[in-house]
């Protein structure tokens, strides 16, 4: 699959923040409280002057008028709006939550990201992205991304009625959850494509930046990258999942600080 360098949107920190909180991939949904209860408990106490989600913090989105019918999506919209009356946050979208306008965004007193977006705090350059436009293996994914990524698409969806877009979000689910049942899917590897090494240098180069931040594949690590045209160390790191039901548990928040170091944070 050809290798496109994403357009690269800019984040400039303000001078007064000390830490910058990275999550993702929380897949928020009314029948996992314990990952919900952990989230809010959370973003009610960070003492990060800004949060950025980095995409999938919902398991599914089919429109921003599914909220006022949802009492999940009410607290989650609660919490939200909450933490961004107190710090900067920042909503990017994901492969389950592509689907977030811009009013639900208002609404809760944050910023949309785009995908990709460098991030300049401090000294240092961190380039952001949720990650699955990084999967070049998973070539099935990645047409059917071009495909719903459409204004055209977007906007046949988005007519339909609300009913008929949650019976979609169903039916994707289901094929997702049934891939997982797979014997494919006892090994995470083996679902989430993992990102193309190439093209994220490629992505790096475009943004002068030295380290990537993604999540999507759900396998949190620090990736060695081939060094830039200056000789300088790069990196690609990957966010954690969040499922406080499972053995462990996993719900794990990256840090950043202004003096260019960085700290993967526990939650439970």
């Amino acid at each position: 699959m050809t290798r496109t360098v994403a357009p690269v949107s800019q984040l400039q920190a303000s001078a007064a923040w000390r830490a910058v909180d990275l999550i993702s991939d929380l897949h928020l949904q009314a029948s996992e409280a314990r990952t919900f209860e952990v989230w809010q408990r959370y973003m009610d106490h960070t003492p990060a002057d800004a949060v950025l989600v980095l995409g999938d913090l919902f398991e599914v989105w089919v429109g921003d008028d599914a909220v006022a019918q949802n009492p999940f999506l009410q607290s989650c919209a609660e919490v939200l709006k909450s933490a961004g009356q107190r710090l900067y946050l920042g909503l990017m979208h994901g492969n389950r939550d592509f689907l977030i306008g811009a009013s639900f965004v208002q609404d809760c007193h944050a910023h949309f990201l785009a995908d990709p977006t460098v991030l300049q705090f401090g000294e240092a350059a961190w380039l952001l992205s949720h990650g699955d436009a990084l999967c070049l293996a998973d070539e099935d994914y990645q047409k059917f991304r071009r495909q719903v990524r459409t204004a055209e698409w977007r906007h046949h969806f988005l007519k339909q009625s609300l009913a008929e877009r949650q019976a979609v979000a169903r039916s994707l689910r289901d094929q997702s959850e049934a891939r997982k049942r797979s014997p494919a899917g006892a090994d995470f590897r083996d679902v989430y494509a993992d990102a193309d090494s190439a093209l994220s240098q490629d992505w790096l180069t475009q943004a002068d930046a030295l380290t990537l931040i993604h999540g999507h594949t759900h396998q949190p690590a620090d990736h060695a990258l081939s060094p830039d045209a200056a000789g300088r160390a790069r990196q690609r790191s990957v966010l954690s999942d969040w499922d406080a039901d499972a053995r462990p548990p996993r719900a794990q928040v990256l840090r950043l600080f202004s003096d260019g170091q960085h700290q993967r944070i526990p939650l439970i």
